[in-house]
């Protein structure tokens, strides 16, 4: 399962910007999905997600700003992000678990996408 993310890049403070996440390969069902984000000499650290009861979980740092949603039918995640501060640049990963189309269970991790954020 391979994921494909898209939408970052440099925006000035205040800004917004959208990140895409598209899922492919053999899904027989996509389970938790969203995104991850790891600035310079820190931890990655999730940012928002999806879980596999479609429930919504967002970092405190970002609530009120940032906005996930999904299409099912197109296996794709979105991350509308707003008011954008300089403590958000990061490389934002997009992250999915689920079922294979042959039964196993699987996790993966798209490329990163950078965001940085000028003050």
């Amino acid at each position: 399962v391979q994921l494909q993310a898209s939408g970052g890049g440099l925006v000035q403070v205040g800004g917004s910007l959208r990140l895409s996440c598209a899922a492919s390969g053999s899904i027989f069902r996509l389970n938790a999905m969203g995104w991850h984000r790891q600035a310079p000499g820190k931890q990655r650290e999730l940012v928002a997600v999806f879980t596999s009861g479609d429930r919504t979980i967002y970092a405190d740092s970002v609530k009120g700003r940032f906005a996930i949603s999904r299409d099912h039918a197109k296996k794709t995640v979105y991350l509308q992000m707003n008011s954008l501060k300089p403590e958000d640049t990061a490389v934002y990963y997009c992250a999915a678990d689920g079922t294979t189309g042959w039964g196993s269970p699987f996790e993966s991790w798209g490329q990163g996408t950078q965001v940085t954020v000028s003050s």
